[in-house]
């Protein structure tokens, strides 16, 4: 029973530790950067445009006129 306890902890140490192990051992590098993305700002305004045709869509949607009578069987 101890010889389980010792193992089960030493296992949750070796679980919690690793993360900050795999930190300190490893350092990321910096790749060297030659010029800038030509897409910088135009995700915002491509986001704007398809927000605006939801919102206008769902305004049609909204103020479309419901005369659409049932038809029935009888």
């Amino acid at each position: 029973m101890k010889f389980r306890n010792i193992a089960l902890a030493t296992a949750a140490l070796s679980l919690a530790a690793s993360p900050a192990i795999a930190e300190a051992a490893f350092e990321r590098s910096v790749a060297p950067v030659e010029g800038e993305s030509e897409l910088e700002g135009g995700s915002g305004i491509l986001i704007a445009v398809l927000a605006a045709a939801a919102v206008i869509g769902g305004i049609i949607i909204i103020a479309d006129n419901d005369d659409d009578d049932p038809v029935s069987a009888g």
